[in-house]
Parts: structure tokens; sequence; C-alpha cells
């Protein structure tokens, strides 16, 4: 009997003080957590988007726990009329990497970095890739023309830009996350000074096609372009050379291989007499053309 009551006691006592540990280890964590380092710090009070420019009412102040996030912004008047670069979530601390520098306005110029334009560019259902050229897409963009001093060549198709960000299709500047196609007629890409000059002039003077890439994909390829004469002389070498300017003279082709000519078929003339049926072939005539 006073075994079996000191059996009973011996587990009672492991299991209350297995208890009162999982207790304390739970209390302990609850402290640890109600005395971490609270301050107060300017939140975005709702979802602010690209090309916003924040106002007081899109800012709050809250509290917020553990370390002070780098970049952060902790004055109002630091934030207050600066534009959107990047989308801010309601609830979080305003960046200075996502907002436009102060006097940088809002829209899309607040999108443009440092050192970069945006250039309009016209385009149609063919040339935006049937609408799926949206904001935030890579592009390569193709011209199509005539080089000067190069007529026997015919129209020369080349790649002048690669991975270019397309900066808003139509009026909408904001990214689609879905990707929906939408027709437009401008899109605006986001390029040096150099490229704005090459886009302005091949407006003008020739053809664009705009070519979707995939974003993850920034390798630069080496093409040398495409001339008419190539497409019935496969295999043909670029005749015209850019680097020895518009005087540059056009090498000749090589020759087309003579079609065969196949003799015209001789007639034939069926003839029914009665119940006889006889067919007679004649000689083709030889065809005089003017």
């Amino acid at each position: 009997m006073n075994q079996r009551l000191i059996s009973v006691l011996a587990f009672a006592f492991i299991v209350s003080a297995g208890a009162s540990l999982l207790l304390y280890r739970l209390l302990s964590g609850r402290a640890t957590t109600q005395t971490a380092k609270s301050s107060k710090l300017i939140l975005a009070a709702r979802d602010l988007e690209p090309g916003t420019l924040i106002r007081d009412a899109d800012l709050r102040e809250g509290d917020w726990t553990g370390g002070m996030p780098e970049g952060a912004l902790q004055k109002k008047e630091d934030i207050v009329g600066r534009g959107v670069i990047s989308p801010i979530l309601g609830g979080e601390p305003l960046m200075e990497s996502r907002l436009a520098p102060k006097g940088g306005g809002a829209g899309l110029a607040a999108l443009i970095p440092k050192g970069m334009r945006a250039v309009a560019i016209r385009v149609n259902e063919i040339a935006d890739v049937a609408g799926f050229v949206v904001p935030g897409a890579r592009v390569d963009v193709l011209v199509s023309g005539s080089p000067p001093g190069a007529a026997a060549v015919g129209a020369v198709t080349k790649t002048i830009l690669q991975d270019v960000q397309v900066l808003s299709a139509g009026q909408n500047f904001q990214k689609d996350a879905e990707g929906k196609p939408v027709s437009v007629a401008v899109v605006n890409l986001l390029v040096t000074p150099e490229q704005a000059e090459m886009l302005s002039l091949a407006s003008t003077q020739t053809s664009i096609q705009l070519v979707l890439r995939n974003p993850l994909d920034t390798a630069i390829a080496k093409t040398t372009g495409s001339a008419v004469a190539q497409l019935f002389y496969p295999g043909a070498p670029l005749a015209w050379d850019a680097k020895a300017g518009p005087a540059a003279r056009v090498s000749p082709m090589r020759p087309m291989p003579p079609l065969a000519i196949l003799p015209p078929a001789p007639r034939t003339v069926e003839v029914i007499n009665g119940i006889k049926r006889t067919e007679t072939q004649f000689a083709p005539r030889a065809e005089v053309k003017p």
C-alpha cells in the first residue's frame, strides 16, 4: 500500500514539474515580447501606387516594434509632396528608396531615374505585340527601312535597342499584375539620351516594331539584321556595311539559279463520230511574245 502511494505521489510530482516548466517558458516569452523596444514611426495610411503624390492624409503615426528600418523617414515634412516610385502597402514605413526626390513631382515623371529619359513612340496593334506591351514589360526595338546607298539590298530590318523597360502604355503607367492585353496608340520607353535620339529619328524615318521578351532574360543578343535580298537569296551576306557610311558600295549578290523551263504539253482533241471515239494530238505551236 505504501509502495503504491509513493508511486502515485512521484507521478504527480513529475507531472506538476513539467507543467510548471511549460508555464514558466510561456510567461517568460510573453514578458520578453512585451518588453521589446517600441518606437513611433510614420506609416502609410493606405496602399500607395507608383506615381502617387503623397499628401498628409496618406500618412499616419504608428508604433513600430523592433529595430528602426534602414532608410525609413521619420518626419512628415520629409515625405509630403513627394512622388511614389515603388508600390507601398498600407501600414508600411515610408522608405527613402521608394520615393522620388524632393521636387521630382508625381505621375510618370517621378518614375524616370536620374540620367534617363522617357520617349513616346506611336504603335499599332502589331507593333505593341497585340496589346501585351504593358507597363513594366521589357522589349527590344526593331526598325525597318532602306539604308542610304543600299538600293540593291532593299529594305533592312535591324534591332537597334534591347532589354528596354516600358514605362507606360497609353495613359496607364502602373504595372498590371495580371498582364492583360490592352491596345494603345502610344508607348513610353525608358532610355538614355543617346537612345532617345535614335528612337526619335527611327520614328520619323522608319517603321518601328516592338518585340516582347522575358523580364528575367537580360542577355544582349548580337544580330546582323536582315535584308529583303536575303529572303530571295538564302545565306547571302548583308551587302550594306554600316561602318562604311552612306557611301558604301553594294557588293554583288550571288545570281539566282535559272528556273527549270519545262516543254509545253501537247494538245489533245477528242473527236466523236457516231459511236466511234478518237483522239488526235497536236504539237504545241511556238508563241512569240511582244
